[in-house]
């Protein structure tokens, strides 16, 4: 299913757009909520003219291939005992800085390497007051606990961040124990699946992301070992 088309696109017309999707996930953010997702998407366009961050621009499709593509995610997250949880190679904010809007109670770090990329996230960060959210700068496997993040994540998320067995590989120190790997994937190629020694995926979601008409997967990683 495609999303709606018009002549002018408005705040109205994106917020019905976005309210449609959430309905179709089964998801209950509140009116505030939804708005920040907007604003949050204004100020990522704004950004992104001189950064680069996304080649998506026209707002419709930012609703949803952004915010509910991010949001798709959290029918199935909500269900674990999470209260930690690590962006990996966040770029714009995305997943991370959705889940730390829609989900006040959850303390998410989002992690770039790109400076520029970093202090467009501190500045979500400032203007929509999220004081559950920490920005890092730096590589996932130089990352430190008790250093640049105070204790272990619960859920380590990555959206297109790289291979499965790389992402798997580079971030696992700084999984809690009894933590997830989710890795968010368009096709779930058979070849990307080989994952380390001690690693098992043990769920393969198909994802339905309200408005798209292309393929989405939610992969589930566990440390066996």
């Amino acid at each position: 299913m495609t999303a709606p088309r018009s002549a002018a696109v408005g705040g109205n017309e994106l917020a019905t757009l976005l309210a449609d999707g959430i309905r179709q996930l089964g998801l209950t953010i509140d009116a505030g909520q939804q708005a920040r997702l907007l604003d949050y998407q204004m100020l990522l366009a704004k950004w992104n003219a001189s950064l680069q961050m996304t080649s998506i621009r026209d707002p419709q499709q930012m609703v949803v291939k952004h915010l509910l593509d991010s949001l798709s995610i959290l029918p199935r997250l909500d269900r674990e005992p999470i209260s930690r949880v690590l962006d990996v190679g966040s770029g714009g904010g995305l997943p991370g800085v959705v889940l730390a809007i829609v989900r006040p109670d959850w303390q998410v770090t989002v992690n770039d390497i790109v400076h520029k990329k970093t202090a467009f996230l501190t500045q979500a960060r400032a203007t929509f007051k999220l004081s559950n959210l920490t920005v890092v700068t730096g590589r996932v496997e130089s990352l430190v606990v008790g250093k640049e993040v105070p204790a272990p994540f619960d859920a380590i998320v990555s959206r297109a961040f790289a291979e499965l067995s790389d992402f798997v590989t580079l971030a696992r120190h700084l999984l809690a124990p009894d933590g997830s790997f989710w890795a968010m994937k368009g096709v779930a190629a058979e070849s990307e699946l080989t994952l380390p020694e001690g690693c098992e995926l043990i769920e393969r979601l198909a994802l339905q992301v309200p408005f798209l008409d292309a393929e989405r997967h939610l992969l589930r990683v566990k440390v066996t070992g």
